[in-house]
């Protein structure tokens, strides 16, 4: 089973990605809580050069609560990442699909949920 949903935004910077990203998420309910500039990590801690990867920590409060109330230590796979890396010729955007990461979890419920959240990050992605 694939465990990102993937599209490639050809010919386009990470700045102007990112700002696509954050909208289309809004657009579809989610908030960003958390964002790692990893490139920018990875050279102040390892002294490496890397292309430009930035992970956005994505939360759709509605779809959180639902899933805290069915499987309370869920949060512990929260929030859903986002990445957005360069590739030749454009940069690559790669959400987690909860349905994926929630195998661990036997409990049908949290994954109908997972699944309503799966559809709206695709939803997301594809708008980007």
């Amino acid at each position: 089973m694939a465990y990102t949903i993937n599209r490639i935004i050809p010919d386009a910077g990470i700045d102007d990605v990112d700002a696509r990203a954050r909208k289309a998420l809004a657009d579809n309910g989610f908030g960003v809580l958390t964002e790692i500039d990893v490139k920018a990590t990875m050279k102040k801690k390892l002294d490496v050069e890397m292309p430009a990867y930035r992970i956005l920590g994505a939360c759709n409060p509605k779809m959180a609560y639902q899933a805290i109330g069915i499987e309370p230590r869920v949060g512990a796979m929260l929030p859903c990442n986002v990445i957005l890396r360069e590739v030749e010729g454009g940069v690559e955007v790669s959400a987690i699909d909860p349905v994926a990461s929630m195998q661990a979890i036997e409990n049908a419920e949290l994954t109908a949920v997972a699944g309503d959240v799966r559809d709206l990050l695709a939803k997301a992605v594809e708008a980007i």
